[in-house]
């Protein structure tokens, strides 16, 4: 029980707050982004949203210099997944283990292609529940990363104390 207690106390304490600034300036980040695609989603009758989008925003203002932030990561790993989701569809329907399949290809694709993006492992169950076509992936999928990540890289290059992104490719 001592060595236990002991490694508890030598564990690493969970990180601090980033401050009040940096969070407010990635909520706004956030919302701008989301904002965007929602609007032309509501103006031009394109599907530019879909759900994994708010994770990414996480990701792409609340943490902007995080690997699976880049472009890379946003674009390669939403395409990917959607792919595999679509792919499951049409040949596994929607039964327990097409969704189970789907994720499971998506994260080690993802891992395999350098292009992990948490938010993009669920792009096979939006894709299989949804009974979505291969349309899905140029609108909302392709288009919406594309317009998120162009948000990100203005909006974050705009303050002095954020660089977006750490690289591209």
């Amino acid at each position: 029980m001592k060595k236990f207690i002991s490694k508890l106390k030598t564990e690493k304490k969970s990180p601090n707050s980033t401050g009040f600034s940096f969070s407010f300036y990635s909520g706004l980040g956030g919302f701008l982004a989301i904002a965007i695609v929602a609007i032309l989603t509501n103006n031009t009758e394109i599907p530019f949203m879909m759900a994994p989008f708010g994770a990414t925003c996480v990701l792409a203002f609340g943490v902007p210099v995080s690997p699976l932030a880049q472009p890379r990561n946003i674009l390669g790993g939403h395409l990917i997944s959607t792919i595999i989701g679509i792919l499951c569809l049409q040949f596994l329907g929607t039964e327990w283990y097409s969704l189970a399949i789907g994720v499971g290809s998506a994260i080690a694709i993802m891992q395999l292609t350098k292009t992990t993006h948490p938010p993009a492992g669920a792009d096979p169950l939006v894709v299989i529940l949804s009974g979505s076509t291969w349309s899905f992936l140029i609108n909302p999928v392709l288009s919406g990363a594309i317009i998120i990540t162009l948000i990100a890289l203005l909006f974050n290059n705009f303050h002095k104390k954020r660089k977006y992104p750490t690289y591209w490719w």
